[in-house]
């Protein structure tokens, strides 16, 4: 198989209970073809400690081409307002990372990040009991540089990645560049729904699944068929045009970093 762009999934793993402390959420990520994972324990998962665990995952390893994630707020920006785009989104735009945003409840499209979640609570959460999240870090940082070793020669034969700029600052208020696609299943009529808009594919293709590559420099989106049984077979289906109104990111207490 030709390996020719790497791909980093994040999720999360929410309300674990420390014995007689808080509730911690746990941020997880996985390459594709690398096999490098991380985990970091959260407080409460919130969308600018995300941002900073991806720019420090992404300094150490490198950039992958693509960022896949669930549809998550944190990871995608709020769903009742069109044409949100969060704060994650936005730094991988940035860094020229495109973000793809799975649907929920698709089979096979998570497969490799919720593998690794379940790995992790049995190997790290089940096996251990901590009394502060210090400690749960701790003992999760012992099984992630043993589960990077063991994979070693996974990670050295997959795709490169582009180093991190030395210089880079993560503006959130920057004006939006680059593609984000978001994968989706069209409804009864052959629309699907994402950035808080409704949009009209085909009313051929109801109830299927398709790639929407939604361009901000060219403000369109490119709507491509996806077929599980033969995947090789992709057809573009439709060409949306998107323009969309530059609206100024609205999170609080960002500061260019």
């Amino acid at each position: 198989m030709i390996r020719r762009a790497e791909l980093d999934s994040f999720d999360f793993i929410e309300d674990l209970k420390i014995a007689d402390g808080p509730l911690v959420d746990v941020l997880t990520a996985k390459s594709l073809h690398g096999a490098v994972t991380d985990a970091w324990v959260m407080g409460k998962k919130s969308a600018k400690e995300t941002v900073f665990r991806l720019l420090e995952r992404w300094n150490r390893t490198g950039l992958p081409a693509f960022a896949q994630f669930d549809n998550d707020t944190i990871f995608q920006g709020a769903h009742h307002f069109a044409d949100t785009v969060g704060a994650v989104s936005r730094l991988c735009l940035q860094l020229r990372v495109v973000p793809v945003f799975v649907p929920p409840f698709e089979h096979g499209m998570q497969n490799a990040i919720e593998s690794f979640n379940a790995l992790w609570q049995a190997k790290v959460w089940h096996r251990h009991r901590v009394d502060t999240p210090l400690e749960l870090q701790q003992l999760s940082n012992e099984y992630i540089a043993a589960h990077r070793a063991r994979v070693a020669e996974r990670t050295e034969a997959a795709p490169r990645r582009r180093r991190l700029p030395e210089d880079f600052r993560f503006d959130p208020y920057r004006e939006l560049r680059g593609q984000m696609i978001f994968v989706r299943r069209t409804d009864e009529r052959g629309r699907v729904h994402m950035l808080g808009r409704s949009f009209d594919v085909s009313s051929h293709w109801l109830h299927r699944l398709v790639r929407c590559e939604v361009d901000f420099d060219k403000h369109q989106i490119r709507c491509i068929a996806l077929r599980r049984r033969v995947p090789q077979e992709q057809s573009l289906v439709a060409i949306i045009e998107y323009t969309r109104v530059e609206k100024r990111f609205m999170g609080k207490g960002w500061s260019v970093q």
